[in-house]
């Protein structure tokens, strides 16, 4: 990706938090310069990729599949004596026309909700022992406390408000509903590492290779100096 485009896509997102009125912590608003002067009392935040992300999945169609994301909070299951926190939080923006390819964690439960904003559909699949996706058996979801039983493949509908329990080992892949307008989506979920945790059906990458056509606006999460002594 180049980098006029990173930056366009977490303006954009700031554009549509701004319209919800949702703010955030102190860090997101750091510039590159701001962070070449911080400390190691910032650690928990360069650790733990707490802050602005963008994945185009290494495919470099990222107005087709990936999306932009903030990570808001998260423990460190390497470095769990410093960094005990047992859960997660992020902020994702989905664009309409953008996808997010189908995957499972192996570890993480998550719950996935529609912040605000248009209509989010998630496919789900269930995985067999090989961890190939089961296109043919019904998949149990729990929808805000309902349990309900689709058939496999379904798209969930979620409207702003609901959301979907996500458990180890269950595909999903998402997308918003054409012509409703861009989703803010929550995720609450365990203990979060995209390095180890995300298995895709087919394989994908995860973070972009970028060309530096302009400064960044924002450093990305996996962008940030080491402390300043």
């Amino acid at each position: 990706m180049k980098r006029s485009e990173i930056n366009q896509a977490l303006k954009e997102m700031e554009g549509m938090l701004q319209e919800y009125r949702v703010s955030l912590p102190p860090f997101c608003g750091f510039t590159p310069e701001t962070w070449e002067e911080l400390g190691s009392e910032y650690d928990e935040i360069r650790d733990n990729m707490l802050g602005w992300d963008i994945t185009d999945y290494g495919l470099g169609k990222f107005r087709e599949v990936g999306f932009s994301l903030i990570t808001l909070r998260n423990g460190n299951r390497k470095m769990t004596d410093k960094y005990p926190k047992t859960y997660a939080e992020k902020l994702l923006y989905l664009m309409e026309g953008q996808y997010a390819p189908n995957h499972f964690h192996w570890s993480k439960q998550e719950d996935i909700i529609n912040r605000a904003g248009g209509v989010l559909l998630i496919r789900v699949f269930n995985s067999l022992p090989d961890e190939s996706v089961d296109r043919v058996s019904d998949v149990t979801v729990h929808l805000d406390g309902v349990v309900k039983v689709v058939p496999a493949g379904t798209q969930v509908r979620l409207a702003p408000g609901e959301s979907i329990s996500i458990q180890q080992g269950l595909y999903h892949d998402f997308e918003v509903e054409p012509g409703t307008g861009a989703v803010l989506i929550g995720e609450v979920s365990e203990c979060n590492d995209d390095n180890t945790d995300n298995h895709f059906d087919p394989p994908v990458g995860r973070f972009p290779a970028i060309e530096e056509d302009e400064p960044p606006y924002r450093l990305l999460c996996n962008e940030y100096p080491p402390a300043k002594v």
